[in-house]
């Protein structure tokens, strides 16, 4: 479908007729003879001498042209375009994303699946994790891993294949030994800034406690609070532990409670399993529906036009003053052949 996106610009079509009446005609300056018998020759014809002008008279082709070329030209000033169909896309209304702790607690065989022997921590969220991914299908999700600092994984991606495919690849203590989980929070609101999306959702998986990140948890989810985040902690492991592995729960509590999140505590997989099932139904996998027509300027093509009838135009003229001009000698060519007597 054609538009115009400049429909004022067609209350100029009846411009020309305007200059046509009120305007003066162009008068071209043509070479005179003088005679000395002139003005004799003026009272005896009854004419009135002008102004020494030639008034060009335009013939029906050179009319139809300019009228044509007229319309073409206010044609590209109306800024014609092509709108298409409408291209409706669907796009997550939505952003998740994952923070796992590496540290080197996360090693200890003690997640246990029903029926199953005993493997690591890291193992079985990445089995766990996998298939919450696998039911997140209208979601941007997002990974970041940390020990003893934070390093952003894959950033805010459609790709889970990608997603499942880096989060295969990390190891326990790959990101070092420590647990700093306040910068891990402060990372993740970095990461959120550029996020668009109406649902910034942070899902912390940790088994232990800060081990003095420059921006204490609690701090740092205040952060995450003014830039609209929301974070959800689970812990894993054995909540009696003690040490290095004790796990902080009242922290953990409280950047829930801040955010407007939600605590989870899991022992084994098949807790963790359920935590899952449960964030599924809390965040939802709303969608925004984006529609859009794609459009093609066209203003171009008038102006070709109208500029491709002009020289056509005046290479036929040019073409007819030639064949006159021709024929014209050649008529007094004949005329000026002397009779043959017999």
């Amino acid at each position: 479908m054609i538009v115009f996106d400049k429909l004022w610009v067609f209350l100029l079509l009846p411009l020309p007729l305007l200059v046509a009446y009120f305007g003066r005609a162009y008068k071209t300056q043509r070479d005179a003879l003088r005679v000395p018998f002139f003005k004799r020759f003026v009272d005896l014809s009854g004419y009135q001498p002008g102004d020494g002008a030639l008034v060009l008279r335009r013939n029906r082709l050179q009319k139809l042209a300019i009228l044509i070329s007229w319309l073409l030209l206010l044609v590209a000033l109306a800024d014609p375009h092509w709108v298409g169909k409408p291209i409706v896309k669907q796009q997550s209304a939505r952003d998740l994303m994952m923070a796992v702790d590496l540290s080197g607690s996360m090693e200890v065989e003690d997640f246990v699946f029903a029926g199953a022997e005993p493997i690591e921590r890291l193992a079985g969220v990445k089995q766990v994790l996998g298939e919450f991914v696998a039911a997140r299908e209208q979601d941007r999700l997002g990974l970041i891993v940390f020990g003893s600092a934070p390093y952003l994984q894959i950033p805010f991606s459609l790709d889970h294949d990608l997603f499942l495919r880096l989060l295969s690849e990390v190891q326990v203590r790959m990101a070092g030994p420590k647990t700093m989980l306040g910068d891990a929070i402060g990372l993740a609101v970095k990461n959120f800034k550029s996020s668009r999306a109406r649902d910034r959702i942070l899902i912390l998986l940790t088994d232990g406690n800060d081990s003095g990140s420059l921006v204490p948890p609690a701090e740092a989810a205040k952060v995450a609070l003014d830039q609209g985040v929301v974070i959800h902690t689970i812990a894993i492991g054995d909540p009696a532990a003690t040490g290095e592995q004790e796990m902080d729960l009242e922290t953990l509590q409280q950047i829930s409670r801040v955010t407007g999140g939600v605590f989870f505590r899991a022992t084994d997989g098949e807790q963790l399993s359920l935590i899952y099932q449960q964030l599924n139904k809390l965040v939802g996998q709303d969608v925004e529906v984006v529609s859009y027509r794609p459009r093609q300027t066209l203003f171009h093509w008038p102006v070709a036009l109208m500029v491709m009838l002009q020289l056509l135009t005046q290479i036929w003229l040019a073409f007819v003053s030639w064949r006159d001009s021709k024929m014209s000698l050649a008529g007094v060519a004949a005329s000026s052949v002397p009779e043959q007597k017999s």
